[in-house]
Order: C-alpha cells, then structure tokens, then sequence
C-alpha cells in the first residue's frame, strides 16, 4: 500500500491552479460531456489530494449515502463515515482507510477553498478571508488517510459536504461512529450574527427532569473560574456516537428508531444508511430558573469523553455578538453529557442537542415528520436572525421569532417542540454565548436519559 498525504493550503491551491491550466490539454470525459470546469460544486465539500490527482466528499444524499467523485463531479466511490474508508463504486472493494474528514480543505460553491485556520482563498491562492483569531483545530490521531492499492479499483475518490457561508467556519456535523455531529461555530447567516435561545420556559415539561429539579442547586455556578469556551448548536437525528460500545467504554448512550422516539439495538445510523437516531427524550431540561441540563458534542479530539459531564456557567457575552440575549443569560449554568463528537468542534466549544438548531452536515430527521429546520448551520435562530435584524430589542423579538417557530415546525411533535422551546426561553435566544467551563458530577435527570 502507499500513503496518500494531504496537501497545505498553499500546496492545494497551487495544485488546482495547476490543474486549470492543463484543462485545455485534457481529455477528461466528464469535462468534455457537461462542459464544465473542474471543481465546480453545489454545496461545499471535502477535498482529498492524493499524489495523483483530486477527489470530492459530498454531502450524504437523501438515502444517507456519501459519494465521491473526481475533480468533475462524476461518481468514483462511496465514503463510509463509520470506519473513515473509501470503497470503489463499481467493486466495493476498499481503496482508502483512515480518512479524516476534520483534516480536510473544503471547496465551496464560491469555488474557494477553506483552509482548516478557517482562511478562505480563491484559486489563485489569494486570500479572501482571514479569521480574526486563531482556530484550534483537534488533531486526528491518524491524520494521513491510507490509499489501499487494488487491482479492481480506478484511482479513489469520494466526496462529502460541510456548507458553510463564506464569512463563517462551519462544524463537521455526522452520526458516524467516529465522527459525528455539530452545528457551526458561527451563525449561518452571513453576518458575523449568531442565534441563541433563551430564558425559563413555561412549555417545559415537569416530566423531562422538571423545574425544581432537588439537584440544581449544587451546580448553581458550578463553571466559574474553569476554561473559557462557548456553546454552539445543533440536532442533526443522527445516532450519536456515544451509541457505539467502542466509543463508550461499554456503556453506551440510548439511540432509537427513525421516529426519534422508540428505543432499538444494534444497527447503523440513519446517517449512513441505518435507521437509527437520536431519541427525542434527550431534548434539554430546565432544572431551575438558574440551572439547565442537555447533551451536546465535544471536540473529536476529546471522543473518550462520553458520559462524562461538564458545567458551563454563561458570562453574559458572545462569540460574535454580545446582544441583550448574552446578558439575559448571565450566571445561568448548563450542565451538559457528552453524547457525541464533532470532527471540527474545537477545545471549549460544547454543541448543545436542540430541536431545531440545525442540522450541520448531515441530515436524518426525513423521517421526522418535522417542518423545515431553518438555517443549516444555525437552524431557526439564525432565521429569525435575519428575520428582526440586529438592532432594537433583540431580546423579545428573538425569542417571540423562535416561539412562533418552535410552535409551527413542531406542532406535530410535543417533545421535540419542547425542546426546540428551550432555546427561546431559558436561554434567552442568544447564539453561540461565551461560558467558563469544569467538569463536574453528572446529574441524576441526565444519566436516566443517557
């Protein structure tokens, strides 16, 4: 076998260029039939440069399965999230392991390229934008993938897409069984913007863990004087990656049908061509007035972390914004479960599971029965973002949006609209906020959930 080595930013942009200008040599047939320059995509994707030539992940199709393709969209192979490997379309055969989404460029539809910094170039290697801070990006333990030499497979290939606008850095979001799913670090919308959720809600169930809860005063800011960090979203359906004995010491965390709502065993995520999810019954819960209970993602660097709790006490500020909503949220505690993982979640960042706060990229609540879930990176927050501006008082308008939302999109599912309810009430809709962070003992309400 030989080793396939990803390419700098500079390295691969020199590449593409490179690549452009032997088009006109070329006897590419997928060029020649669609008329159409290499690298030209619909949706950002991941780009793997082997010493041979170029190859695209895309984004799970809706039967959850992730093709890659060559520089020309055509289909070359299948992408298997659960073991990182790539398989030839027309063998099966495995032609690359150890493939390590998180380690990849992406390609927008922009035809830009984004560097794993979160610097955006053009092809000609000129930059864009540069991120203002740097951003830590985990480090994979196997970040050089390894090409499997077969007889029966062409060079490989494979695709799948991370969307994301071009002024934010969006979180690898998967139910695969080493990487999984979160939301971006940034707003989907195209301000540096960022959606929230928001105070005590009266639509939360006693029966979800309750108001009240007689552990919720221990943890009454539990987080402060820890590790600075921030707190994104998402609920993407797919089966966690906690689900997995071998990620989870043996003590997995519950996944349930297509439905979200009965529990199963054994099988694979809907995610990658499976039907199992995450079960609604993992929504958030509000303890007290002060303290709240969820699960959420953890850095993929951090993957033997499931099960274990961390308190994240809010400062009353934002990543991107501080609005009314951060100040809002100032003091509360949120103890979250790690249940997951994310490829692009970085050190402090903890992706919080709520209904309605996007799908990352990947999406198995087809079978939800759900309306439409908002902004891919950001979900309805980020809409109503958008839909009331920035400006005035963002505190009741973001959150009156987000209720009428939650209402609407969930009105055929009671638990899933009360968790979607949590980000409009008890975290005051504000998006992405800043929190000091320790770990701490996990509280009864979440480990009957897990």
């Amino acid at each position: 076998m030989k080793h396939m080595f990803i390419k700098s930013m500079a390295i691969a942009a020199t590449l593409m260029l490179a690549w452009n200008c032997s088009d006109e040599s070329s006897s590419n047939p997928a060029q020649t039939a669609n008329d159409t320059q290499p690298f030209t995509v619909t949706s950002e994707v991941w780009w793997i440069v082997t010493d041979q030539s170029s190859y695209l992940i895309q984004q799970p199709n809706e039967n959850g399965v992730q093709l890659v393709t060559d520089a020309w969209s055509k289909p070359v192979g299948v992408y298997n999230s659960a073991d990182k490997s790539i398989s030839d379309i027309n063998s099966g055969a495995v032609i690359m392991t150890d493939v390590d989404l998180s380690t990849l460029l992406r390609i927008t539809p922009e035809r830009t390229v984004i560097g794993l910094d979160g610097t955006v170039t053009n092809l000609d290697n000129n930059t864009v934008i540069k991120p203002a801070d740097p951003i830590e990006i985990p480090q994979s333990s196997s970040s050089t993938p390894v090409v499997v030499v077969t007889t029966s497979s062409s060079a490989p290939a494979s695709s799948a897409t991370i969307p994301s606008s071009a002024d934010t850095t969006a979180n690898v979001s998967s139910a695969a069984k080493d990487s999984v799913s979160s939301s971006s670090a940034k707003s989907s919308s195209s301000s540096a913007k960022s959606s929230s959720s928001s105070a005590k809600s009266s639509s939360s169930s006693q029966g979800n863990g309750g108001q009240n809860d007689p552990e919720a005063s221990k943890y009454e800011g539990a987080g402060k004087g820890g590790q600075q960090g921030w707190a994104t979203r998402y609920w993407d359906c797919c089966m966690p990656s906690c689900g997995w004995n071998e990620n989870s010491g043996g003590n997995p965390t519950k996944y349930c049908d297509a439905k979200g709502k009965n529990f199963v065993q054994g099988g694979q995520s809907i995610c990658s061509g499976g039907q199992n999810t995450t079960c609604t019954s993992q929504i958030p819960i509000i303890a007290s007035d002060k303290v709240a209970y969820a699960f959420a993602a953890v850095p993929a660097a951090d993957g033997g972390k499931c099960g274990k709790c961390f308190a994240l006490t809010f400062t009353g500020g934002g990543k991107y914004e501080s609005k009314a909503n951060h100040q809002a949220l100032a003091g509360k505690t949120l103890v979250v479960m790690a249940s997951n993982i994310g490829g692009d979640v970085n050190h402090g960042q903890f992706d919080i599971m709520i209904p309605g706060g996007g799908r990352g990229a990947f999406d198995g609540c087809g079978q939800m029965g759900w309306g439409s879930q908002g902004e891919q990176y950001g979900g309805l927050l980020s809409d109503c973002e958008k839909q009331v501006g920035y400006d005035g008082d963002l505190l009741s308008k973001r959150k009156e949006c987000l209720k009428g939302k939650c209402n609407e999109v969930f009105k055929n599912d009671e638990q899933a609209k009360e968790g979607c309810m949590f980000l409009a009430t008890w975290m005051e809709a504000a998006g992405n906020p800043n929190h000091e962070f320790k770990e701490v003992e996990c509280p009864q309400a979440l480990k009957a959930k897990w």
